[in-house]
């Protein structure tokens, strides 16, 4: 479901060596029929790309942004500068810290430039997926009862 019609939920990824991180909030969207675009844009290598698409995203109908990066991991952030849409953001594990200094890139933004921000890695993607998945079940039946069901089971 890769950008395919009008996608509810945008997973950026700051290199292509984030995506085998990111199979789990791909697969987990896929599973709920969610439609999602899987985008590999650098806030420090195509600046211009994430400001445009960013900035743009609510009016092709994207409702949440995930965004994963390493290192510095700024994508998070340059993205949630640019929208009002809600925006998560996943530490990519690597590097000497092993994700210690994206996740804490990640999670300390600025005043007004709110960003939520899972654990490190694979656990931290499928995380994602589903807090976005909670964010659309705000307005759609649909997920929402899936939701429930896979959460609570016979209880629901």
């Amino acid at each position: 479901m890769l950008g395919e019609g009008n996608p509810q939920v945008a997973i950026l990824m700051g290199s292509p060596n984030d995506r085998e991180q990111l199979e789990g909030a791909i697969d987990l969207l896929t599973e709920f029929g969610v439609d999602h675009d899987v985008q590999v844009l650098s806030a420090h290598r195509t600046p211009d790309k994430v400001r445009e698409y960013a900035s743009t995203a609510e009016d092709r109908g994207v409702k949440v942004m995930i965004c994963a990066a390493g290192l510095a991991a700024h994508l998070a952030g340059a993205v949630a500068a640019q929208t009002t849409l809600p925006v998560i953001g996943i530490p990519i594990q690597g590097g000497p810290l092993k994700g210690l200094d994206a996740l804490l890139s990640t999670v300390q933004m600025p005043k007004g430039v709110p960003v939520a921000t899972v654990a490190i890695g694979k656990h931290g993607a499928t995380n994602a997926a589903w807090l976005a998945l909670q964010i659309l079940a705000l307005s759609d039946e649909g997920i929402k009862a899936e939701l429930r069901k896979r959460k609570f089971g016979a209880r629901s």
